[in-house]
């Protein structure tokens, strides 16, 4: 009798580097065999994850190929559905950049049908929210299409919807970018002035000798207007306290000023009363340099009473992302490019670590018994995570990680190669402390198999299994994870899920599209945490 058994491969077991029989799975990067992300899920990692810096495996050119790919092919299929998703992630800041969601929308508007690409015009406002991200845009569609009738409305409804004060505020703040002035779209646009204030604005940007008010000795009465007017005035200013003074009459930006004033710790003390949240976390570092941000000042107090302000940093769309990256800055005391050092303060140190919590929706924990798994292969420390340098996902996954370990009561933290690797992390230390650990462990080969392995080789009871890793899992010869999953189940008696965590924009994953007990989510969506809690008690 012919033992088939012997020229067919065995669906409980399966090398990681042959695909299981009956599945579709594909080859990854790695050699292996995972399986392929629809279309959609894989467009929500390029929404939040982008493809800066690429990873291990594909450079950024060719993962940034593959991803529009993909977006092309969920615009075909339903356009108005991809402008719903950018929105989602966009407007609820969810990403930790928003330039790929102003790449994705411009690309509808160029490739969508006329009701996709309308769709996309009218959400302009809502994604491109700032100057930038205007110039963004125009620059993306440009290259995709021309500035046909459509086009020309959806970008002067940008200027239109905004009231005068704040059309002057991004006028002034948001100049130009990439080659591109306000000057420009509006002789693009040319949209109708929906108020005096608004005709007034567009012509001191289009023909700026001519607004003889922005000039004149007394300001405006109109708001919009003198606050343009203070504008102009600081860039003759003459002082420090003529500067500091229109700071505080008018609250101009620290983009209005100067950059001769932009050194002085008296102009930045001023700026720091109203600055907006996010250009304060960016700039803790030039306020430490120049003496301002010092142990015990005034200028730490305010820092540390914001930051530590969950609703005010809601409110300003603080990704958690961009707090990682000021830790990182500001925390190792000189630039990323080695310009200037400074002493950085225990107290501001402790406060955005704080904020990196509360940078994340609210969490409810599930009470679920969760093990939680970082991929520390060779594979994870490559690349960065959205564009931060030196973040890579291997530190990224430890700081996700650390959110969870937060919230729930119940937790185990491991982390994987080829093989399982002590890892001496608790909930309660501090976020630069676990990616400082992270970085000093070994690199290895992918074996994504080994926390189901390892929690049933010590008979450790595990409701759910949270895997952070770019799943590109090849090194096992006996079997894959979703088998070892299986077997965990069977022989533990426990019907334990899995969520994957993909921390980067590739198209894989370990979790079987067709096991409801299994789940994607993307790593550093700000709504992951939460999304992982309502899985494991059963409400997705």
């Amino acid at each position: 009798m012919a033992n088939y058994l012997k020229n067919v491969l065995n669906t409980k077991q399966t090398p990681q580097n042959q695909p299981i029989p009956g599945t579709h799975q594909v080859a990854n990067s790695a050699g292996g065999y995972s399986f392929a992300l629809d279309n959609w899920k894989r467009l929500q990692r390029f929404l939040v994850l982008g493809s800066e810096g690429g990873t291990y495996y594909i450079n950024e050119k060719a993962l940034t190929v593959e991803n529009a790919n993909n977006l092309l092919a969920c615009i075909d299929e339903d356009g108005q559905r991809v402008v719903r998703e950018i929105v989602a992630i966009s407007a609820a800041g969810r990403a930790p950049k928003n330039d790929t969601a102003i790449f994705a929308l411009a690309l509808v508007a160029a490739k969508g049908n006329l009701v996709a690409r309308q769709a996309a015009l009218a959400a302009l406002p809502e994604v491109c929210r700032t100057g930038t991200h205007l110039f963004q845009f125009a620059g993306y569609v440009q290259t995709f299409r021309g500035w046909g009738r459509a086009l020309r409305k959806g970008m002067a409804n940008w200027y239109q919807t905004r009231d005068g004060r704040g059309l002057a505020y991004q006028v002034i703040k948001y100049r130009q970018r990439d080659g591109w002035t306000h000057t420009d779209t509006l002789r693009l646009a040319h949209p109708k002035p929906v108020t005096g204030t608004h005709g007034a604005i567009y012509k001191w940007i289009t023909q700026a000798d001519e607004a003889t008010w922005a000039r004149d000795i007394t300001p405006p009465e109109d708001g919009a207007l003198a606050f343009i007017w203070a504008f102009e005035q600081v860039q003759k200013a003459q002082d420090v306290a003529t500067v500091i003074k229109l700071i505080e009459a008018y609250d101009l930006p620290r983009e209005a000023l100067p950059t001769q004033w932009l050194n002085d710790a008296a102009v930045w003390e001023a700026l720091l009363v109203k600055m907006p949240l996010t250009a304060m976390i960016r700039n803790l570092g030039v306020m430490a340099k120049i003496g301002l941000l010092t142990a015990l000042s005034d200028a730490e107090d305010v820092v540390l009473k914001r930051l530590g302000d969950a609703d005010l940093l809601r409110k300003a769309r603080i990704h958690p992302i961009a707090v990682v990256s000021a830790l990182r800055i500001y925390g190792q005391g000189r630039g990323m490019r080695g310009d200037g050092q400074w002493t950085p303060t225990p107290r501001v140190i402790d406060a955005l670590d704080n904020a990196f919590y509360k940078a994340f929706q609210n969490v409810e924990p599930a009470n679920q018994r969760m093990m939680l798994a970082l991929d520390v292969s060779g594979s994870m420390a490559g690349g960065n995570v959205a564009g931060v340098p030196g973040l890579t996902p291997r530190d990224a996954s430890a700081a996700m990680a650390l959110v969870t370990a937060k919230t729930e009561p119940r937790y185990s933290m491991v982390s994987f190669q080829d093989k399982i690797v002590p890892l001496n992390i608790s909930a309660n230390m501090r976020l630069d402390d676990v990616t400082k650990l992270t970085q000093g462990l070994p690199f290895g080969a992918t074996d994504c198999a080994q926390p189901m392995i390892y929690a049933l080789a010590n008979k450790i009871k595990v409701d759910m299994f949270v895997i952070y890793t770019d799943s590109e899992t090849w090194f096992n010869p006996q079997m894959h994870p979703v088998q070892a999953l299986a077997e965990y189940r069977e022989k533990m008696g426990i019907t334990a899920k899995l969520v994957v965590v993909g921390m980067t924009s590739n198209g894989f994953t370990i979790a079987d599209p067709n096991d409801a007990g299994m789940m994607d989510v993307v790593g550093f969506d700000s709504a992951a945490p939460q999304v992982i809690s309502n899985f494991a008690r059963g409400e997705i």
